[in-house]
């Protein structure tokens, strides 16, 4: 099923636009909420989405081989569009018109969230710009920021987990303190037993669901503002790609529950404070999957093309936060060694001669 959404004032193409956050025609500019979107049929495109089913219930099914590859016909043109196994929304490659493919969004695979673009394509690439000129390390030719080879918009699969964490923890915590008394000066040490018992709700921890995208990266495109997030429709994804997940909520919880451990754990050590030092005796921690929501989340991806080489750079579509790992220059970062240096070393000599002067 190829959804695609036509201007009711002129026919041109409309596509989803994150500075107004409407359908938007690029040819007459005429505007409606995607709320309001029809089809080219004139039919509700999401009518066909079934509710999400509750967590428990299986949330995947096989739906295409494994390296299968769809062919859909354009409603604009009438040209063949290829689609990988995980195509979602494309645009056809012979007219340039958004292209939703609503039948890779049906039943367990619709989403249930969507947090809409709210950075434009232009407003990405100048930020884009200005985070590498900003950068003092890195090469001065990369600086000028003059070879993206690529910006595309994409609506990455994620999953939103809320975890409860319950557990129990001993610790053996010490006291230290240190006084005189007469000719004595007496360290007096006290020992003791700590105990915490938790109980904690986290909600919507995000997961990257795709098989493509890097999950460290994603992880630090966080956090996303989830009072934008809304019901998902397939007018949002108009005008850019989007992918179906590649992982169940079931084959990322591990992920999910590490994370949620450690919070766990840096919040329990946060509450054991005043003491010289803590050892933990026993830490029993459990993490329980109440609910996960399958959500597309906006992400700009930058292709950077940099001496023969691509720099991949990602960008968060809703608050504008750049992760990325671009080449730094090894003798800036020499120079800024050797100037740290020259700087300790002086003030170490400068607190010598004082101390000196002062005997």
């Amino acid at each position: 099923m190829v959804i695609q959404y036509k201007c009711p004032s002129c026919g041109a193409d409309m596509e989803f636009d994150a500075e107004t956050g409407k359908m938007k025609c690029k040819s007459c500019g005429h505007a409606e909420k995607a709320e309001d979107m029809v089809t080219t049929s004139g039919e509700d495109p999401d009518a066909f989405l079934n509710d999400y089913e509750e967590f428990e219930e299986e949330t995947s099914y096989d739906t295409y081989g494994e390296d299968a590859v769809n062919q859909y016909l354009c409603n604009h043109c009438g040209a063949v569009i290829i689609a990988g196994k995980d195509t979602a929304a494309t645009r056809c490659e012979f007219c340039g018109s958004p292209v939703v493919l609503g039948d890779r969004l049906q039943g367990e695979l619709a989403p249930t969230n969507v947090i809409p673009f709210k950075i434009t394509k232009e407003e990405a690439e100048e930020a884009f710009r200005k985070w590498c000129r900003h950068g003092l390390l890195l090469k001065s030719d990369f600086k000028q920021a003059n070879r993206i080879k690529s910006l595309t918009g994409m609506y990455v699969p994620f999953w939103l987990f809320d975890v409860k964490s319950q557990g129990e923890v001993n610790a053996h915590c010490i006291r230290q303190r240190t006084f005189e008394q007469g000719d004595y000066i007496i360290t007096e040490t006290k020992h003791y037993d700590v105990f915490r018992k938790v109980d904690i709700d986290y909600q919507k921890i995000p997961a990257d669901a795709s098989e493509k995208m890097n999950d460290v990266m994603m992880d630090k495109l966080e956090p996303f503002q989830y009072e934008d997030m809304k019901k998902f429709q397939t007018p949002y994804l108009a005008g850019y790609l989007a992918e179906k997940y590649n992982y169940t909520d079931k084959e990322l919880f591990p992920r999910v529950q590490q994370r949620v451990k450690r919070y766990t754990e840096s919040y329990i050590r946060s509450t054991i404070i005043g003491y010289k030092s803590v050892q933990f005796m026993r830490k029993d921690l459990w993490e329980y999957q109440k609910n996960a929501e399958y959500t597309l989340l906006p992400v700009w991806m930058f292709c950077y093309d940099y001496k023969q080489a691509e720099h991949n750079f990602y960008m968060n579509g809703q608050t504008g936060k750049i992760v990325g790992k671009p080449p730094i220059d090894a003798k800036k970062v020499a120079l800024c060694f050797l100037i740290a240096s020259v700087i300790s070393y002086g003030i170490l000599a400068l607190l010598i001669l004082l101390w000196i002067n002062l005997f």
